[in-house]
């Protein structure tokens, strides 16, 4: 069963940068899209970045430009580069395919705060 380990999160000042990191284990990581989701604190999850085992990227409108998704095939793993964060990025970030194929990882804390 293919597993998802997310990390890199942490607490940062807004205007500041924070990389995300994707492990995922299995040989099924190379031919899916892969997405970064995110669920603020009391609201519904939401896709904000997935990126095609070709690298075609999509962005929600809220992140673009500030955000950047990229995937390292060879190692499994799938990146988040997230720069100039607000504080409404404050969440906890999940990676799963897109669609939706495999269970939820434990997702890592991304807190925006001065």
């Amino acid at each position: 069963q293919v597993q998802l380990v997310e990390s890199g999160g942490g607490l940062v000042q807004p205007a500041g940068s924070l990389r995300l990191s994707c492990a995922a284990q299995g040989s099924v990581f190379t031919i899916y899209t892969m997405g970064w989701f995110r669920q603020p604190p009391g609201k519904q999850r939401e896709l904000v970045a997935r990126i095609t085992s070709e690298g075609i990227t999509f962005y929600a409108d809220s992140v673009k430009g500030r955000f950047t998704i990229v995937r390292d095939n060879a190692k499994n793993t799938v990146f988040l580069q997230m720069n100039s964060l607000k504080p409404e990025d404050t969440a906890v970030y999940y990676c799963n395919t897109v669609p939706l194929t495999v269970t939820w990882g434990q997702g890592t804390q991304v807190t925006v705060s001065s």
